[in-house]
Parts: C-alpha cells; structure tokens; sequence
C-alpha cells in the first residue's frame, strides 16, 4: 500500500517558511477514511488561533463515498493538536505582522494516524516569486542537460 502525502505545493511558491511543525488533526470516521484513499486538498488552507487552540480551515476532505447519513462536511474546521509550549510559540510569531501559519502535507504516519505539517510562514514579495521560478528553471535545464550527457 502506497504512503498518502498531500501537499500543498502552492505554498512553497507563494510563502517563505520560517519554522515547521508536525500536528495532530481531530477528524470524524468518515474523513479519515477519505483521507486514507487520497480524497482531500490542502489548496487555500491556512490556520486561526480560536480560544488559544489551532485550527486549520478550508480543507476540503471529499464525502466518505460509503458514508450514509453520519457523512462528514467537506470544508468544516478541523482542530489541530499540538503541546502547549509549540501553541504559545506558534501564537506569539503569528502575531507578527507579514506571518501566518499554513498547513504544507497531510499524511497517514506509521501508526495509522492523521498528521498535518504546519509552517510559520511569511508572504513572499513578487520579484522573490520570480526568483523562485528562475531557480526551479535553471535546475530543470540542468537536470536536462545532465540527462542527455548521461
């Protein structure tokens, strides 16, 4: 069975990751079950502090295709679960003006759980975008080259 990675791969383009964290997400029956045959996108997410507790908001996790009446909501908010110190730390750095907290893979670890890597993250300017494209062109060529060589 293959391992189940989601990323969110628009966040490396649009966000500067400062500091990672690996948390635990609340989930119904039915959504880790979708989960656990690759049914969700981390496309547009982010995390809120609420009352001092994490959640992630607009993570689409697809209705269990099985699940009847006690079938989950695709886009509700799912708490994240994570020490008190990593809270408190996380909180304190969101406040900053320019950060914000983005969930970047959801995956099924090796005890079969739901886990969420979340980064501190600030806004990347425009020509840091185009930095970022004019890299990931050069490596491109080079592994081009590198092929045809080889």
């Amino acid at each position: 069975m293959n391992p189940i990675k989601i990323k969110n791969k628009k966040a490396g383009f649009e966000y500067l990751f400062v500091d990672t964290y690996t948390a635990g997400i609340v989930l119904t029956g039915t959504e880790i079950k979708s989960i656990r045959i690759g049914k969700a996108s981390l496309v547009d997410t982010y995390c809120i502090f609420i009352n001092g507790e994490l959640w992630v908001k607009n993570m689409h996790i697809a209705p269990y295709f099985y699940g009847s009446y006690n079938n989950h909501e695709a886009r509700r908010d799912r708490k994240l679960l994570l020490t008190r110190r990593e809270l408190h730390k996380l909180e304190d750095s969101s406040k900053q003006p320019g950060f914000t907290i983005v969930p970047t893979l959801l995956y099924i670890d090796e005890n079969g759980r739901a886990k969420v890597n979340i980064a501190l993250a600030r806004g990347k300017k425009q020509y840091d975008k185009r930095q970022s494209l004019k890299e990931k062109e050069d490596r491109r060529e080079m592994d081009r080259m590198f092929k045809l060589k080889g």
